[in-house]
């Protein structure tokens, strides 16, 4: 790598730190714009202690991972009188409670603070990475552009709050890099990483598979050799070993192989694991029997139509695969519901074709087509930060939808 090179990356990573903490600082001000109407309760510290934005910014799964950051995991499983597994703390993964807990102890502070701090960090640095990510395929002023929509996004509150979403997002656009240069090592170790961060290693197994298919064959132009197909294996297990790690460890720790998934049938309606069919129940119970399922039906044929054709071409194969195999994993093992948005951060590939920034000619990337699209779509993003603030993670009593 050149000076000039390595110069320019780093003017632009200063760039994208700057205008992500802009957004920061408009989500700082809707939290404490929303933060007088949040009623004191057990979930803010007890109905007589005042909210303070520290601990605003720990609700909701905030709780599990502060239970996880002071007390561990359980070695048994909790059981209701029907003898079900009930909600207990294997639904959560081990690295972000677990690097609060050590900042915790570095510092002396308590978890709302440490969490929201981790998470905060964890935002900046996904940041720089999705802009670097995307600034080589669609130029660096609409890889600008995207990291400000995708920072800016309702949900994005979520980057500084006890939640695993920046870390997450690290991880998940730390990967697409190494993937993105060859790094499959690196790109093997931040799988494993992934596996205790979030459940989206199964998804990104089929983007590596994907590139790896790429690579083969473009093998004519240039060869592959035994040690590049070794770490393109290494990959690949990687992100199998992930998929399976972090069940693997509770069924070792709890003694019951399906400790994991039980424990998250616990949180089903239906108290099991349906794949895909609980989409349809909810879409007709939103939007009745007409319009429900042709919207549910409508939704992928969108999101297939937004990346396949010539203005996604700059995303290229991985992050196309990316845009499909994470909202088919999403399909399969969630049921839909209030959280689905804050589900959706990490398809931030979608805002490129979404801005017109996705031609291979780059012909949408002027200032003026890109301001066109991102503008309203920003101005939408900000009131829809403070709608999902509001109603989602603003906790009423005594029970609530959960953001």
């Amino acid at each position: 790598m050149t000076t000039r090179t390595t110069r320019s990356r780093l003017s632009f990573g200063v760039v994208v730190l700057a205008l992500y903490a802009g957004c920061r600082a408009i989500t700082t001000v809707v939290l404490l714009a929303v933060l007088p109407r949040q009623v004191p309760s057990s979930m803010t510290g007890g109905a007589d202690v005042p909210v303070t934005y520290w601990r605003f910014t720990a609700l909701w799964d905030g709780e599990w991972y502060q239970r996880i950051a002071l007390h561990g995991y359980p070695d048994t499983l909790p059981l209701g009188a029907d003898g079900h597994v009930q909600q207990n703390p294997w639904a959560f993964y081990p690295l972000f409670p677990f690097a609060s807990r050590a900042l915790m102890r570095i510092t002396g502070l308590d978890f709302p603070t440490a969490g929201s701090t981790i998470a905060l960090l964890c935002g900046f640095g996904a940041a720089v990475l999705m802009g670097l990510l995307l600034r080589e395929r669609i130029g660096d002023r609409a890889a600008l552009v995207v990291v400000v929509l995708w920072a800016s996004f309702p949900a994005s509150v979520t980057l500084q709050l006890a939640y695993t979403e920046s870390l997450a997002m690290l991880l998940l656009v730390g990967y697409l890099y190494a993937l993105d240069r060859r790094r499959w090592l690196v790109a093997t170790g931040v799988a494993l990483l992934v596996g205790l961060s979030r459940p989206i290693a199964v998804p990104l197994g089929l983007v590596t598979l994907v590139v790896v298919v790429v690579r083969w064959r473009g093998r004519d132009r240039r060869p592959i050799g035994a040690r590049e197909y070794a770490a393109m294996a290494a990959a690949l297990v990687g992100c199998a070993v992930a998929g399976f790690l972090w069940p693997a460890i509770a069924w070792w720790r709890t003694g019951s192989r399906s400790a994991y998934p039980d424990t998250m049938a616990a949180w089903r309606g239906p108290g099991e694991l349906e794949p895909f069919t609980p989409w349809w129940g909810t879409a007709t119970w939103w939007l009745g029997d007409g319009w429900g399922p042709v919207v549910l039906l409508a939704v992928p044929v969108v999101i297939i139509a937004m990346v396949a054709g010539p203005w996604a071409a700059a995303l290229r194969a991985d992050l196309r695969a990316w845009s499909l195999a994470y909202p088919l994993y999403l399909a399969a093992v969630l049921d839909p519901f209030t959280s689905i948005v804050r589900y959706l951060i990490p398809l931030f590939p979608l805002l490129v074709p979404l801005t017109g920034a996705g031609w291979s000619d780059r012909r949408g990337t002027t200032w003026r087509r890109l301001l066109v699209r991102a503008v309203p779509l920003l101005v939408l993003f900000v009131v829809g930060q403070y709608w999902w603030t509001d109603t989602l993670w603003r906790f009423v009593p005594p029970t609530d939808y959960p953001p």
